[in-house]
């Protein structure tokens, strides 16, 4: 049974550049545990909306709130991107975004950093603290690697994976932020059907086995319709639908906006 308390709630958000109006007074809640889908045509300000919610742009108008059990309710506004991270936000980006020449296991532990204690003192003069908080990243990396099926990758470097492998090492890496909510930007492109289904079964391990909310961007309809509890929908930088998956796909609007372009192409 999902928890229905919600653990993202933005409001009338909106994002201007210049004359132009990317994102337009958009109202999303999202529950903990639920796996929300937000789709629509290229161009339709999907992105935008993440990176408004992740710190990498501060949105025009609107408030963007995240709360988690146990915690107070936290608007992210105006906080950079990794002060978003701190608050159990991590993210994956639509092109894939690794440290080429970095093995497996280095991008993974450079996930971790935000939740390392030792300072830049510590750095230097690597007590018994810091060489144990070492340890303790290094284990929790490779179990992460392992979680995602590349612990054989441990010591290769990111650049040399497959393009799927790439992928799910970014994966790998926004979970060594113990993130509460996941949020993938198309995390399916690129991927030939087999690879699809192999992530889409990943993604609903990981909210299990990590008791994660995940929102994701995605224009693999398949997947998106066996995956999420709900889907939101935006053309043009507006929300112009909400609901299950069902009733989602039932919608004239939709149809003809997203799925019925899908359909004729």
């Amino acid at each position: 049974m999902l928890c229905m308390d919600r653990v993202l709630d933005v409001t009338q958000l909106s994002m201007d550049f210049g004359g132009l109006r990317a994102v337009n007074a958009v109202d999303l809640a999202i529950a903990q545990g639920q796996i929300v889908a937000l789709i629509g045509p290229n161009g339709a300000g999907k992105t935008t909306f993440f990176n408004c919610i992740t710190g990498i742009y501060s949105p025009t108008q609107g408030d963007i709130h995240v709360q988690f059990p146990g915690g107070c309710r936290t608007r992210l506004n105006g906080l950079k991107p990794n002060r978003v991270t701190e608050q159990g936000l991590a993210r994956t980006f639509q092109n894939v975004r690794l440290f080429p020449s970095m093995t497996s296991l280095e991008n993974v532990m450079i996930g971790c950093h935000c939740r390392t204690r030792a300072g830049i003192l510590g750095a230097i003069l690597r007590g018994p603290t810091t060489r144990r908080e070492e340890d303790r990243i290094v284990e929790k990396s490779y179990d992460l690697l392992k979680r995602v099926g590349l612990e054989k990758f441990w010591r290769e470097q990111a650049k040399n994976l497959p393009y799927g492998a790439q992928r799910r090492l970014e994966i790998a890496r926004a979970l060594a932020t113990d993130p509460r909510l996941l949020m993938l930007d198309e995390p399916a492109a690129g991927m030939n059907p087999h690879e699809t289904m192999e992530l889409k079964e990943l993604v609903q391990r990981l909210r299990q086995e990590f008791e994660l909310t995940v929102l994701l961007i995605e224009h693999d309809m398949k997947m998106v319709m066996s995956i999420s509890d709900r889907v939101a929908v935006m053309e043009y930088g507006k929300k112009i639908a909400e609901g299950s998956p069902a009733e989602v796909s039932a919608d004239p609007k939709v149809i003809t906006a997203y799925l019925g372009e899908e359909h004729g192409a």
